[in-house]
């Protein structure tokens, strides 16, 4: 007993609780919850990854079962719980979880409702083709492996990654005293950055910030502003809003709803929806009326039905502000480098990953080159022996054994074992003269391929030169477009610096889909032609509004009831020609039945110049342009109207211009601007024509020096008058015909002031637009017809006439 009390330590148990924790704290931070940063992958997947790889599980073959997968996992190399296996190979085939799946699983794997997955026996899995590319050359001695937990197998200790992993898929995990949360991120970009760093040594973080534009997360949504997503690359942490991607749609009885496409990332469908409804129960949310999950296969869709009265972006701000609709996604990007944590900013992490595939390169070569070199040995002591054919027969024939005939070989023609041996195993068949000559041509593509590795590892230039090539290979078989959008903050206007200032086409459909398109989409087509579909719009639906416009112009919308909106031209989204646009509703805050009549881009709100702005009734009104230089979103008063009376048209002016007005009925009247005095925003106006019964003004314009007054009906006819013909009159007459109208013609649908140099376009109700050289038009007197400008069928009609602005004057680049 003594002596077994002798062998009893004292230890302070303070010091033994330190040391302990410590122990076990770096084992949590190496071993589970933090991420390489050469392949971005903790120990669980990297051995889920290498176990199904050695079970063959390859994307050509069937589905295995998960249980098999995960009890190989669990017997050869994680040791842990068999839930902690398959709860992270079951992340890693849920596409709202991980970017780019990295497990094709077959089966129930969970939903976004936060469903689990199916019991794993049920429920079946093999890689993914990308998770290929994390394990290509794995056979090739590129990375070290190490012993598994007892020590009788081996493992890897990282992954080739042939990809940015890590910044791809991203990472989350709680380790003790540290955290990591690495946002996945869009694999064109993060590959286009690498090859950037590959191309220019004096690559710099900012330089990596233009290319990467932001984390893309597999559910979508829109990440709000950019300063967080730069801070977050620049020092390695920062916080990232991102919000719900939404639509407003009109629906029946005149009611307004809500349609959410896309939620933010790792936020939970069901318990969104609840929360809603909650808030809507405690009436913290006033006004929604329903609410629908409608999501199926085809994607997301979550219905808030809106009651009668209720303003939707008013609703929408109270739903981001206390729902998860609008969620903040803190980054820390911290993960193990040479099995130290370290925080990484953006260039410190593509940088790693590079020095990883250096080296992944540098071994395969080596690799290579020994099994070339090997190869290389074999074929020339195959050479030697068919060289020396009858006598190598003869020793063999003479050998009483193979150690015999092996020992005579390497004696007589000096070869080394492993040729001796070679020969040994040759069949006849190799002595035939065709595969004489495939040893020779073998034995010549191993010395080329020898020379080029060897060129390999001398040059790093060569080396850096295949990362780049077969990351560029990848990019192509995988790479796609962002899920995720990114706009500009509230507070960050630096945004328009990122923005190419360069001319862009926006339309404006009759229900009020508008989008933005490169100018050049139309080209000039002959009169008389097709023309081509601009818009892909709902049924009896039609393009109202086409205009040309910078990027950096402000866009005023004027509405029929009197109010002005602005956004920057490239606040709207881009879209493909035939594409139906996005609804205006969720651009500007408009009134129930409220509808843009009229659009203007503004570079700068100046001192000097005026808006002219006509109603339907016959009303213009004169107002300076600096009042309208307000950033409301709610819009503000831009002409008090009267009764039954509608703004039609609104121009830029100087305050000398002359204008003219054309009614649908063929009517027109010539006056001097001055005859109209500058009145505030809210003035009534005062009258410009005296109309006839049953009719109204369809365009107002100004009258320009040498130019024409262009009319086009609404049966496709149209033609072009000089402006001489009409005399200047006073304001408030009833004018001069323009046009004579016949039931062939049709009423007038609009028309333009124009010259040689100008292009028109003409629009159809069924969407299709004709875009026209002025010059290609008929000059003709004022009581005319006309020409056939566009052919259109029986059930359609011209509806709207824009001109595409030629010059840089802002008055030139009107509607």
């Amino acid at each position: 007993m003594l002596e077994d009390k002798s062998k009893i330590l004292q230890v302070d148990i303070e010091e033994e609780m330190k040391k302990s924790y410590i122990d076990y704290a770096m084992s949590v931070i190496v071993g589970r919850a933090l991420p390489d940063v050469r392949d971005g992958l903790k120990p669980v997947h990297r051995r889920i990854l290498y176990a199904m790889n050695e079970l063959g599980l390859t994307p050509d073959k069937p589905h295995r079962k998960s249980a098999r997968i995960v009890g190989d996992v669990l017997g050869k190399y994680h040791p842990h719980g068999d839930s902690s296996v398959y709860d992270a190979m079951v992340r890693m085939a849920q596409d709202f979880s991980t970017r780019y799946l990295l497990v094709d699983g077959h089966g129930n794997f969970g939903s976004i409702d936060g469903d689990g997955a199916a019991a794993m026996r049920y429920t079946e899995a093999r890689l993914s083709k990308l998770a290929i590319e994390l394990l290509r050359d794995i056979g090739k001695e590129t990375v070290d492996f190490v012993p598994n937990f007892d020590e009788t197998l081996k493992e890897p200790a990282v992954l080739p990654s042939r990809f940015p992993n890590l910044l791809v898929n991203g990472s989350n995990g709680i380790a003790v005293g540290m955290a990591t949360s690495i946002p996945p991120h869009n694999l064109s970009e993060v590959i286009d950055a690498t090859i950037k760093m590959i191309d220019d040594e004096e690559t710099t973080v900012e330089d990596l910030i233009k290319i990467v534009k932001g984390p893309d997360f597999p559910t979508g949504a829109t990440i709000m502003g950019v300063e967080g997503i730069k801070e977050a690359y620049r020092t390695g942490q920062g916080r990232i809003t991102v919000r719900a991607n939404v639509e407003i749609e009109q629906a029946a009885k005149g009611k307004t709803q809500i349609i959410v496409s896309e939620i933010p990332y790792q936020v939970n469908k069901a318990k969104l929806i609840e929360k809603i409804a909650e808030l809507v129960r405690d009436k913290k949310i006033e006004g929604i009326a329903d609410l629908r999950d409608e999501s199926d296969r085809s994607g997301m869709r979550i219905v808030i039905e809106l009651k009668r009265d209720a303003n939707p972006n008013v609703i929408l701000n109270k739903l981001y502000k206390h729902t998860q609709m609008q969620d903040t996604f803190s980054v820390i990007m911290i993960a193990l480098v040479n099995g130290e944590p370290k925080i990484l900013n953006l260039y410190d992490m593509i940088h790693h990953y590079l020095e990883h595939q250096k080296d992944v390169v540098t071994r395969r070569t080596k690799y290579d080159l020994a099994k070339a070199e090997d190869r290389a040995h074999i074929l020339e002591g195959l050479k030697i022996a068919l060289d020396h054919i009858d006598a190598v027969i003869q020793l063999i024939r003479s050998s009483a054994n193979v150690q015999e005939a092996k020992a005579g070989l390497m004696e007589q023609f000096h070869l080394s074992e492993k040729q001796a041996q070679a020969i040994l195993d040759m069949r006849l068949q190799r002595l035939t003269g065709l595969e004489r000559e495939k040893i020779d041509a073998e034995y010549e593509e191993l010395i080329q391929l020898i020379s080029q590795y060897k060129e390999i590892l001398a040059n790093e230039r060569l080396l850096l030169n295949i990362i780049k090539e077969e990351l560029a290979e990848i990019k192509e078989a995988y790479g796609d477009e962002r899920k995720t959008a990114i706009t500009a903050a509230a507070d960050e206007i630096e945004i328009e610096d990122l923005i190419d200032d360069e001319e862009v086409a926006i339309t404006l459909t009759h229900f009020g889909y508008v989008k933005r398109l490169p100018a050049n989409t139309y080209k000039i087509q002959k009169r008389g032609g097709k023309g081509v579909t601009a818009h892909t719009t709902r049924e009896e639906d039609f393009v109202e509004h086409l205009f040309i416009a910078s990027t950096h112009n402000y866009i005023l919308f004027f509405t029929n009831m009197g109010r002005a909106y602005r956004l920057k031209a490239y606040e709207i989204p881009e879209a493909k020609r035939q594409a139906k646009g996005t609804a205006i509703v969720n651009l500007l805050q408009l009134q129930p039945n409220e509808k843009i009549t009229a659009v203007i881009p503004i570079r700068e709100f100046e001192n000097n110049k005026f808006l002219v702005l006509a109603t339907k009734m016959g009303i213009i009104k004169k107002t300076e342009l600096s009042q309208f230089d307000t950033s409301r979103k709610a819009g503000i008063m831009a002409m008090n109207l009267r009764e039954d009376d509608e703004l039609i048209s609104v121009k830029l002016t100087d305050g000398q211009q002359e204008v003219i007005m054309v009614t649908r009925q063929g009517m027109s009247i010539r006056f001097n601007e001055n005859d109209v005095r500058d009145m505030g925003r809210s003035a009534m106006g005062v009258k410009a024509m005296h109309l006839s019964e049953d009719d109204y003004v369809v365009a107002m314009d100004l009258v320009g020096e040498g130019k024409d007054l262009l009319v086009v009906s609404e049966h496709g006819f149209g033609k072009r008058t000089s402006l001489e013909e009409y005399r200047v009159q006073s304001r408030g007459g009833k004018g001069i015909i323009t046009y004579n109208k016949t039931n062939k013609t049709g009423m007038l649908v609009g028309a333009k002031v124009v010259n040689d140099e100008d292009e028109i376009m003409l629009i159809s109700t069924d969407g299709v637009i004709i875009r026209l050289e002025v010059k290609q038009i008929s000059r003709m007197g004022r009581i005319t017809q006309g020409v056939t400008l566009m052919k259109v069928g029986q059930d359609t009609n011209i509806v709207s006439i824009a001109k595409v602005a030629q010059g840089t004057e802002e008055e030139e680049q009107i509607e």
